[in-house]
Order: structure tokens, then C-alpha cells, then sequence
């Protein structure tokens, strides 16, 4: 398989508790666990991993894990985005040289940059990539830009970017040269009945099993999809990844807290991601495995 095919976890980044540091043995524990139980491979540093409020060095090292302990046996992407384009192409050179399979870049956000800014930037990008995959990353509910499809039919144009993640629902269709990546849990299955190459997945944490039989068992997809749908909703009733990280500690995996500015999740947040598991058998089966 192609790097950016199939069922991509966007893993979380564990932090320590005493301190926030970067917690690499659990890092390892959760990618093992993930690859376990339904992932193709993993997706490290982007949105869902808090790429925002880590280090270049912490992010350099964590793939450097990742790959060392994964790279042989599953797809090792990383997350190397910035609204700077020297600092994008900095990020994809480490991203590269630490020996991830393909770099995530997300579409320059708070500058708002015009189309022929947005192509520059990727141009370059592209560049800094020398020939390892590079994944466009629009989503314009964080970034505010949008990179509609014929924009991305051009930029598909560029050496290099071959996929997109889409995480604007309303334009998920398929793009004259690039693979389409679901960027959201809830358009995984539209994706894969278009014939696109799979989902880049916050859900696939904690219904990894599930997930992946969608993508092995066509017939069911529907059935599954909609036995899902409720699980997809609990872990955005705030931001990304609040509701996620609440749920992998309550399940046994200790990924400690976000980094300020996000929060962690509040009392009745977390009754309701605990409900939605409960009612989802999930608890229980993470008793029993424990």
C-alpha cells in the first residue's frame, strides 16, 4: 500500500503529567496498541497529536520513535504544516530526515493567503519533500482558508503532492491526481464508496476494529458506518483532541492532558464521552483486557 491509503490513525501525542513533557514509552505503547487493532498506520503530529504546541525538537524526536519502532511494518506519516512557509519547509526537511513515509502539510492558516500564495507555498514544500510524498491538508474550519477543488486539481499538478486530506464535507469529491483521504470520521464511508484511497481518523483510537473492517468489508460498510456515528459525535462536542484524550485515559491509556491552551475536558464532558463508551460496550471490553 501507498503511504496515505487505508485507515490512518491521527494519533494523539501523550504528555506526562508532572510536567508536560513528551511521553514517548506511552507514544510507543499506543502506537503498538492502535496498529493492533485496525490501523494500517499512523498519522503523528498534526491537528489530533497538538502539533501546534510542540517543539521542532520534540517533534523531530517523536518521529524518529515512531519510525525506528513502526516504520518496518506500517506507514509512518508526520504532520509538518506551518502558516510560514520557511518554517513548513524546515518541519518537512526533519520530517523527511527522521524517515517519515509522508509528510501532511495543512493549508497556511491565519494569513489567509490568495490562490497563487497558497501554490507558492506548496510549490516550495514540495521542494523541501525531494520526492517523498507530500499530503495537502484542507481544513477550513481551523485554517479559515479553503482549498476548493479545482485548486487542489492544480496543486495536484506540483511534483510530490500526491493526496489530499479533505476535512471540508461540503467538497469531498474525487481530484483529477491526487488520492482522497477522509479528513473527518463521518465522510469515511462517502470516501471509500467514491473509490477513495481511506481516512486519515480521530475514531479509529477506540473503534480501530471497526473501522477497519469498513475498509476490508465493503458489503457492511453501510451497517457499520451507522453503528458508529454516535461514537464520531462524542469525540467532537469540543475541540479535538479534549473529548479524545478523556476517552483513551478512561479506556486504560494514560496520555495525560493537552497543552494549554486547550484544556482538559470538563466534569460533564466527561460524563458524556464515559456514557457513550459505556453504552458502546467499550468499557467493558477494556476491563476485560486489563
Amino acid at each position: 500500500m501507498r503511504p496515505y491509503e487505508g485507515l490512518l490513525t491521527a494519533m494523539v501525542t501523550p504528555f506526562r503529567r508532572d510536567g508536560g513533557a513528551v511521553d514517548e514509552d506511552a507514544a510507543a505503547a499506543l502506537g503498538r496498541h492502535l496498529l493492533a487493532h485496525g490501523s494500517h498506520g499512523l498519522v503523528i503530529c498534526a491537528t489530533t497529536g497538538e502539533s501546534t504546541t510542540m517543539t521542532d525538537e520534540e517533534q523531530r524526536s517523536l518521529i524518529e520513535l515512531m519510525v525506528s519502532e513502526f516504520g518496518g511494518e506500517a506507514t509512518v506519516n508526520a504532520g509538518a504544516g506551518s502558516n510560514d512557509t520557511r518554517h513548513a519547509c524546515h518541519l518537512t526537511e526533519r520530517a523527511v530526515a527522521a524517515g517519515a513515509h509522508a509528510v501532511l502539510s495543512v493549508c497556511p492558516y491565519y494569513n489567509k493567503p490568495n490562490r497563487r500564495g497558497i501554490v507558492r507555498h506548496f510549490e516550495e514544500v514540495a521542494r523541501a519533500a525531494g520526492g517523498t510524498p507530500v499530503i495537502l491538508y484542507n481544513i477550513p474550519s481551523r485554517c479559515v482558508v479553503n482549498m476548493p477543488p479545482d485548486l487542489l486539481a492544480e496543486l495536484a499538478q506540483i511534483d510530490g503532492i500526491e493526496a489530499v486530506k479533505q476535512a471540508n464535507n461540503e467538497d469531498l469529491q474525487p481530484i483529477d491526481g491526487l488520492s482522497v483521504l477522509a479528513g473527518n470520521d463521518d465522510i469515511y464511508l462517502r470516501t471509500l464508496e467514491m473509490g477513495g484511497a481511506g481516512c486519515i481518523s480521530v475514531a479509529a483510537h477506540i473503534v480501530g476494529d471497526a473501522m477497519r473492517r469498513m475498509w476490508d468489508e465493503p458489503d457492511q460498510r453501510a451497517e457499520i458506518d451507522a453503528s458508529l456515528r454516535e461514537v464520531y459525535s462524542s469525540l467532537f462536542i469540543t475541540s479535538n483532541p479534549i473529548p479524545l484524550k478523556a476517552a483513551l485515559n478512561l479506556l486504560g491509556h494514560d496520555v495525560g492532558v493537552p497543552r494549554l491552551p486547550l484544556v482538559e475536558a470538563s466534569e460533564d464532558e466527561q460524563a458524556q464521552v464515559r456514557a457513550t463508551l459505556a453504552r458502546h460496550g467499550l468499557l467493558s471490553q477494556a476491563a476485560h483486557a486489563g
